[in-house]
């Protein structure tokens, strides 16, 4: 797993400092589009996207208040040409010649609510922006973060199959989010430094789908039984902490951001082939008998390059591998089916 995405913003702000100009000689032009710019997890992925050097341009789209969220990013002086889009007539423009495509789009999450109850505004959401995908950005690396991903990630690839454009190695469902709790809460309980901090998460992106491996995590520390079901338990429910935190007036919109920010610098330092960069994400699974999954993945040129084997799991994680796999499959399948109604 790579040290945190700020390195880079950190790089971005030094080569755009007075004293030195900002070089692109070896770094390949490379256009990010947000689909969902302007809502809550849009917003500051925008501005996190706008700040790492690996962007040339920011195509920012949305149903309507994308202009303004453009003229603010944009005015920051850093390397990437930012261009706002709004209404579907614009979709294709924002799309057109997009190497990363990141969606957020979609209603959020309120007090009371599942990622399942998100399901029948957010799967039309996205069927209709991977239709354009299809057609106007097909070989783009699609990174989606519209809930629910155990089922959002399915109706993806039912729509790219349809249109003769599915490639398995570029489609992900974002699951780094469940990776950065993890590691905070695994710090914070080891009280050891969260840099330092690697803990990978598998299954899928909801409730008792997510399972972080602490007996992978590394540096190692000595944690008993309930202290690892303690963990275990805050990570699957973190989305619902923040919800709960923010008493129905928002979700995890800024962690999130952060999350998928990390996930796209990854897949951009892979499209240019910077080596052994290994995120989780949810994709076309190689490793389990479920048609997807999450795993370790290592990224390049072609997007997936390889699906890592999960590796030794404590008893107490086979347990909960197990119990998960009916969840995620029936989540799998609602997305599959959705995505094949005519």
């Amino acid at each position: 797993m790579r040290p945190s995405i700020f390195r880079s913003v950190q790089s971005a702000v030094a080569r755009n400092s007075p004293r030195r100009s900002y070089s692109t000689d070896s770094v390949p032009e490379r256009k990010v589009a947000v689909l969902g710019a302007a809502g809550g997890i849009g917003q500051p992925l925008a501005l996190l996207m706008k700040l790492n050097p690996l962007v040339s341009k920011l195509a920012l789209y949305d149903i309507a208040g994308t202009p303004g969220v453009a003229a603010d990013v944009g005015h920051i002086n850093t390397r990437s040409e930012v261009a706002g889009y709004m209404g579907e007539d614009q979709l294709g423009k924002a799309l057109e010649g997009s190497d990363v495509v990141i969606i957020p789009a979609g209603v959020p999450r309120k007090p009371g609510m599942t990622r399942d109850d998100l399901f029948n505004i957010n799967a039309g959401i996205v069927k209709s922006l991977c239709t354009a995908i299809a057609k106007y950005c097909p070989n783009a690396l699609v990174n989606m973060i519209s809930n629910p991903v155990n089922s959002t990630v399915p109706i993806a690839a039912e729509v790219f199959k349809k249109a003769g454009t599915y490639n398995e190695k570029r489609l992900f469902g974002v699951t780094t989010l469940d990776v950065v709790r993890a590691k905070t809460f695994y710090a914070g309980k080891a009280n050891v430094n969260v840099a330092e901090v690697n803990v990978p998460v598998v299954g899928g992106h909801a409730g008792i789908t997510i399972l972080p491996l602490f007996s992978q995590a590394t540096p190692k520390a000595n944690f008993s039984d309930e202290d690892i079901k303690a963990l275990t338990k805050r990570t699957q429910d973190g989305g619902t902490e923040v919800v709960e935190a923010k008493a129905g007036k928002g979700s995890a919109t800024l962690s999130m951001a952060y999350a998928g920010a990390m996930f796209a610098d990854a897949c951009l330092k892979g499209l240019n082939g910077v080596p052994d960069v290994v995120e989780c994400s949810f994709v076309q699974s190689t490793v389990t008998e479920l048609p997807f999954f999450a795993s370790k993945v290592r990224l390049g040129k072609n997007g997936v390059e390889e699906v890592l084997e999960l590796g030794p799991l404590s008893d107490y994680e086979k347990e909960n591998l197990e119990s998960l796999k009916s969840e995620l499959l029936a989540s799998i399948e609602k997305g599959i089916k959705f995505a094949n109604q005519s």
